[in-house]
């Protein structure tokens, strides 16, 4: 499946700038990234677009929902039945692949810091990592009902992915009901003839008949 190297190109991406972020060494390569100081924000495009390294125990977007543990399992079945289903569907339209392409490797971008950045970095043990977030993103000012915003939450290119996953989901899912629709309409339906009732005539006139057999 072809598709997958959209996967793949997700999750290099992804991974390579968190590495850059978050910093690491190789000593038998003799080579050091310092990485960014955790809270540090530097402006790229101004105060609308700024560099903001954070790490995220939770879900996507800072979310957090079930425990640590409970989100890394969860990223791991919901990882695997994506990959079986995209599979399953591998002659479909290439716009319902690519979303679900896009959706996986943002799922095993974030799915690889949750399983092993504790124990590379020597923060935590496995499947206890925290997800690197960097993007930060102005936001238009929100306050309602008690919530009060300035800012986008901070995210990653595995969130973005999933993102841009699910908005093609939702803008071409009649690709995914349409040719079922199709098959239905093209199928020949095949009826029996109604047969009308005898009139009160005909009963007679074969009554008579009857009665003119001989026996």
């Amino acid at each position: 499946m072809r598709i997958l190297y959209v996967t793949g190109l997700v999750v290099f991406l992804d991974q390579v700038v968190k590495l850059l972020v978050k910093g690491f060494e190789i000593p038998f390569l003799d080579l050091y990234v310092p990485g960014m100081a955790l809270g540090a924000s530097y402006p790229l495009l101004g105060d609308f677009l700024r560099l903001t390294f954070i790490e995220n125990p939770g879900m996507a977007f800072g979310l957090d929902f079930g425990g640590k543990l409970f989100l890394t399992i969860f990223s791991i079945f919901a990882s695997i039945g994506i990959f079986v289903y995209l599979y399953r569907i591998r002659q479909e339209a290439f716009v319902v692949r690519l979303a679900l392409a896009l959706i996986l490797g943002g799922a095993i971008g974030n799915l690889i810091d949750r399983v092993f950045y504790g124990v590379i970095f020597g923060e935590g043990t496995l499947f206890y990592g925290k997800v690197v977030d960097f993007v930060d993103v102005d936001f238009f000012n929100l306050d309602f009902l008690g919530i009060h915003a300035t800012r986008f939450p901070v995210f990653n290119i595995a969130d973005a992915s999933v993102s841009c996953g699910v908005v093609l989901l939702l803008l071409f899912h009649r690709k995914f009901t349409e040719p079922d629709r199709n098959a239905v309409a093209l199928a020949p339906v095949t009826t029996l003839p109604d047969s009308p009732p005898p009139s009160p005539g005909e009963l007679a006139n074969n009554f008579e008949r009857s009665q003119d057999t001989p026996s």
